[in-house]
């Protein structure tokens, strides 16, 4: 188990060797806990300064100061603290919640992700996004209020004409490593299914982007096609009808399971996967296909309009 890190502790992750300029805040104290930033971030210079070494956020809000004084004044106030975390819960089970919240609202979130994030849009375009928060409530992590805490989040596009069902997305890191990006690429796919229509991330994906969605389609995928009953063969449409995917998605990660897709076809073509081969496959692999999220945990009162 991974241990949990410690009251002003510094975070042991690692940046991912960005190539872009220098940050201009070189660390972040997000609450009680110390870690470095890996990428600039446009917060306004005459209120933080053009580099500076320390920057407090508020984990709640995520208002940020330079200064330490009037952050633990503002920690003592902050109405996010004593209400509800922002935005509507559409999705509680367990020890995590999913909060959706318009991204236009939430400056000071975007500001603090940006220094993660190698991309512009998590800043300059958050009028046309949604964000999907993930909290969790640990009952030994490391805040001693124990109040809900948000450790990442992903943003969505109000409207693709892409079928983008994830623009960004971000795990804090100090709560990196530890299966949470699979939970909001999960809530991802839910709300595509939702939405009644077959999604997937915004591309080109990342080298480290691409690396993980290939594990969360890989588990996908192999257990859309294993729990299918009364037939030992599928189509890649049929496939797509189970896990909501795009059908160029689910081909690319048939591809790198080791010959799990084969040659075989129907009469119209269409390629067909052997469920003989893909449970060799996990087993040969082991991998897990528990699913990270559960329908059951959304909102009944929840509700997703379709894209005309």
């Amino acid at each position: 188990m991974a241990a949990t890190p410690s009251p002003l502790a510094p975070s042991s992750r690692s940046a991912p060797s960005p190539k872009s300029a220098n940050p201009n805040v070189q660390q972040v104290v997000l609450g009680d806990i110390i870690f470095k930033t890996w990428y600039p971030s446009y917060y306004p210079e005459e209120l933080v300064g053009r580099d500076i070494d320390r920057l407090y956020v508020c984990q709640w809000c995520f208002k940020y100061c330079r200064d330490v004084v009037p952050f633990l004044a503002h920690r003592k106030l902050c109405r996010a603290r004593e209400d509800h975390l922002p935005g509507q819960v559409i999705y509680s089970k367990g020890d995590f919640s999913i909060n959706e919240v318009d991204g236009e609202d939430h400056q000071n979130l975007s500001l603090f992700a940006k220094l993660f994030l190698d991309n512009k849009s998590v800043f300059f375009d958050v009028a046309s996004f949604n964000y999907y928060l993930l909290a969790h409530n640990a009952p030994d992590g490391p805040h001693s209020e124990q109040q809900p805490q948000i450790v990442g989040f992903f943003s969505k596009e109000k409207m693709s004409w892409d079928n983008n069902n994830l623009a960004c997305i971000l795990i804090f890191p100090p709560w990196q490593r530890k299966g949470f990006g699979k939970i909001l690429m999960g809530i991802s796919y839910e709300l595509s299914r939702l939405e009644g229509r077959f999604g997937g991330p915004e591309k080109p994906l990342s080298e480290l982007g691409r690396i993980g969605y290939l594990k969360f389609w890989q588990a996908r995928v192999a257990n859309a096609i294993l729990k299918t009953r009364n037939k030992t063969t599928l189509s890649i449409e049929e496939i797509a009808e189970t896990c909501w995917m795009l059908a160029e998605d689910i081909i690319s990660t048939l591809k790198e399971m080791d010959d799990v897709l084969g040659t075989k076809r129907r009469n119209d073509g269409s390629l067909v996967v052997s469920k003989v081969r893909v449970r060799d496959w996990v087993s040969l692999n082991k991998v897990d296909l528990t699913a990270p999220v559960d329908e059951e945990g959304f909102a009944e009162d929840y509700v997703v309009e379709a894209e005309e």
